[in-house]
């Protein structure tokens, strides 16, 4: 199996709905998004998938998010703008992208801080 990762970051602000605590306030991060796909064989010229490809995929999903209130932004303005929805929202959005290529989503990994990540495995 082989595993390719590709890592974008965004600006963005959010508070959470219905949430005790300091993030009920409307506060910023810089989302650090990692999106690893699998793959079970390579193609003639040796890749498994081209990183160009993925990063340009995953950078069009981000940019709607980049320098928003996530809250105002769909799918956010209905749900939840958690880090792991944030991680499922670009899954629903990239797997699509993906429907005939030689990979399949194996990951995506989403930072609000250095420490603090979530993990969406599909």
């Amino acid at each position: 199996m082989y595993y390719i990762t590709v890592e974008k970051d965004f600006d963005a602000a959010h508070f959470l709905r219905d949430y005790r605590g300091k993030c009920e306030n409307l506060h910023g991060h810089r989302y650090v998004v990692r999106v690893t796909v699998k793959a079970t064989k390579l193609t003639a010229n040796g890749l498994a998938y081209d990183f160009t490809t993925l990063k340009q995929e995953v950078g069009k999903i981000l940019a709607k998010f980049d320098h928003t209130n996530l809250n105002d932004t769909p799918p956010f303005d209905k749900i939840n703008p958690s880090a792991e929805n944030i991680a499922t929202t670009i899954y629903k959005k990239l797997q699509p992208k993906l429907k005939g290529e030689p990979v399949t989503i194996d990951n995506i990994e989403v930072f609000e801080s250095p420490t603090s990540l979530v993990t969406y495995k599909p």
